[in-house]
C-alpha cells in the first residue's frame, strides 16, 4: 500500500490487501505519461480535480457515450459501456492528481464517498435507466478499488475490500450530445492532502508556477 495508506486511522478488516495498480494494469486501464497528463491550469475553465486539506478530492465530471439513452436493451448497454470508459478517464486523473508531485498514488485512496452520474434521456423522466446505466460507472470503480459488484467479488464480497463503494445519484432528464456526465468525490489521508498542497496547491491540472515547480523537481524541461 501507499505510506500514506498505512498510517491513516481504519479498521483492520477494511484495510484493502493489494495493488491498485495491479488490478488497473489487469483491467487494461491506460494511465498515460506523465507529459500527456500534467499540464497547465492556464487557460483552462474549470479544474479537474480540486483537493481539500481535510483529504476529500473532488473529481470534475467527464462524459461518456456518444447516444441518448433510453429503455432499449442496447440502447442502456451503450450507455453502461460509455459509464465504465468515464470511470477509466476519472482513474488516470485520480492517478495523477495524486502523483505527479511524487506525494502519493491510487494506492493512497482510502474510500470513494460519493458519485454523482447524469444520464442523458430527453423525454420529461419517462426513461427508468439511468442507475442501470450508472453501474457501468460504479461497477468499473468497485473493480478498481474493490466492491461486491468488482470483477473480483465472490458472492457480492470482494476479497480486496470495500473502498470503491459510495453513495451516488443517477439521475436523467438531461439534454446532451453524449450518454452520461459522472462526477465523484473520494477520501485521501489528511497528511497526503497537506502534502500535496504545501507541494503544488490544491488544484490539477496545475497553475502555471506549480507546473514549472514540478518540472524542476523532475529535472525536466519547462512548459507553458
Amino acid at each position: 500500500m501507499g505510506k500514506y495508506y498505512d498510517e491513516a486511522l481504519l479498521p483492520a478488516e477494511l484495510r484493502r490487501n493489494f495493488n491498485v495498480y495491479d488490478r488497473v494494469a489487469a483491467l487494461g486501464i491506460a494511465l498515460g505519461t506523465f507529459e500527456e497528463n500534467v499540464v497547465s491550469l492556464a487557460n483552462a475553465n474549470i479544474a479537474g480535480a480540486v483537493m481539500h486539506e481535510s483529504g476529500l478530492v473532488y473529481l470534475s465530471g467527464t462524459t461518456g457515450g456518444t447516444l441518448p439513452i433510453n429503455d432499449d436493451e442496447e440502447r442502456v448497454k451503450h450507455g453502461h459501456d460509455g459509464a465504465r470508459q468515464v470511470a477509466d478517464v476519472l482513474i488516470r486523473r485520480l492517478h495523477w492528481a495524486l502523483s505527479c508531485g511524487g506525494e502519493g498514488d491510487l494506492n493512497d485512496m482510502l474510500y470513494t464517498v460519493k458519485a454523482l452520474a447524469m444520464v442523458v434521456s430527453p423525454g420529461g423522466g419517462a426513461v427508468r435507466s439511468a442507475p442501470a446505466v450508472a453501474n457501468g460507472f460504479s461497477f468499473r470503480w468497485h473493480s478498481v478499488f474493490g466492491g461486491g459488484r468488482s470483477d473480483s467479488a465472490q458472492n457480492g464480497v470482494d476479497p480486496g475490500g470495500f473502498a470503491g463503494v459510495h453513495a451516488r445519484s443517477a439521475v436523467g432528464g438531461f439534454d446532451g450530445r453524449f450518454s452520461i456526465e459522472t462526477e465523484i468525490i473520494v477520501a485521501i489521508p489528511p497528511a497526503l492532502a497537506r502534502a500535496i498542497l504545501l507541494n503544488r496547491g490544491w488544484v490539477f491540472p496545475l497553475p502555471p508556477v506549480m507546473l514549472q515547480k514540478i518540472l524542476a523537481q523532475r529535472g525536466a524541461t519547462s512548459r507553458a
